[in-house]
């Protein structure tokens, strides 16, 4: 941002204000649209728990509405905030109707939605990474084993396992279910007082065949029939540890994460494309336009292809992610015909 606006001869210093507004309005707006649109119920019943984002539950859609609003009222108003407890009581907050010169809300719009598209990229990566939001099943080449819930389930300072690594094992077809057979090498603490070849035995036989069979958030990712006995072979480490490998199946799933990320990553880099050809020219509306159709006309696609966030979509013919891309699609058509209509934009004409 700061580089678009030295281009385009608008005060730097905006950037900074501008990203204040940003980042609130993503929190806030993503934190309430998973309230109000996935879990309505479940927050107004304890309303102490929307504080609780480290729980997890946010939905980009709410981002949107809440960046499209804040940057409405960054447009239309000036708000300022003084920290400092020895100021005058008048002078610690200040809310003003205050138009900003020669940005418009449809200006300044534009050119926030190429840096989001690129931070949309960058997140769905790193929900790659923490293996989150993932897809479907699949049997195609390029599905992906997400394995941290597993590696999650068994950590901990009272988990007589150290680490587990996993591997596909080429010497093994495919279960009945098209699921892919790999292997768990699970190293045990070095504790031999306690961790020996009959306690460990007793473990993989129990708790650890357990928690594969029984844990859903484990079992959506790791297959093994509940009425077999587990595979494995137990070896003792020249440390004297541990290691059993266990002989598992993988559920590959859809990696949607890389999916949004790669057409995140295209329309950030059509939406620069534009920006650079016209700068100030840009038809107001036109960047806003496009990313609301790619982005969630994209969402729409992808949404097939991903797993449901909560139980009642089960219920539905399309599941909540899409149902809130539909109006986002129709208000950047509409918003994309204003720009094309009305044509490159001329720093005399009046801001709208």
């Amino acid at each position: 941002m700061f580089y678009i606006y030295r281009k385009e001869g608008k005060p730097e210093r905006d950037v900074e204000t501008l990203t204040i507004y940003m980042v609130i309005a993503t929190i806030l707006g993503a934190r309430l649209g998973h309230v109000l649109f996935y879990e309505p119920e479940k927050y107004l019943a304890n309303p102490i728990d929307i504080l609780k984002i480290w729980e997890g539950g946010l939905a980009s859609h709410g981002a949107a509405f809440g960046i499209l609003f804040a940057l409405w009222v960054y447009v239309n108003y000036y708000i300022k905030i003084n920290l400092n407890p020895f100021s005058k009581p008048k002078k610690r907050f200040a809310f003003k109707k205050h138009k900003r010169e020669h940005q418009s809300y449809l200006q300044v719009v534009d050119r926030i939605v190429i840096v989001v598209a690129l931070a949309g990229c960058l997140i769905r990566l790193g929900n790659f990474m923490n293996s989150e939001i993932y897809g479907i099943p699949t049997q195609s080449e390029y599905g992906v084993v997400f394995v941290n819930n597993a590696t999650e389930a068994f950590a901990g300072y009272s988990s007589p396992i150290d680490e587990i690594d996993y591997k596909k094992d080429g010497g093994r077809a495919l279960s009945e279910q098209g699921y892919v057979p790999i292997e768990l090498a699970v190293k045990f603490k070095n504790e031999p007082e306690i961790l020996n070849e009959q306690s460990i035995t007793q473990y993989l036989t129990g708790k650890f065949k357990n928690v594969i069979t029984d844990y859903a958030y484990v079992s959506a990712h790791i297959y093994h029939p509940e009425n077999q006995e587990l595979d494995y072979k137990l070896s003792q480490n020249p440390d004297g540890s541990y290691t059993a490998i266990v002989k598992v199946y993988g559920i590959a799933r859809h990696p949607t994460q890389l999916y949004e990320a790669a057409t995140s990553f295209l329309i950030f880099v059509l939406l620069l494309l534009l920006w650079l050809k016209y700068k100030n020219e840009t038809p107001q509306g036109l960047l806003l336009g496009l990313f609301l159709i790619l982005l969630f006309g994209l969402r729409f696609v992808h949404e097939l292809f991903k797993e449901n966030q909560v139980a009642f979509e089960d219920e539905m013919t399309y599941n909540m992610g899409q149902i809130l891309s539909i109006p986002l699609i129709i208000a950047g058509v509409l918003i994309l015909y204003r720009a094309i209509s009305k044509g490159r934009y001329k720093e005399k004409e009046q801001n709208s």
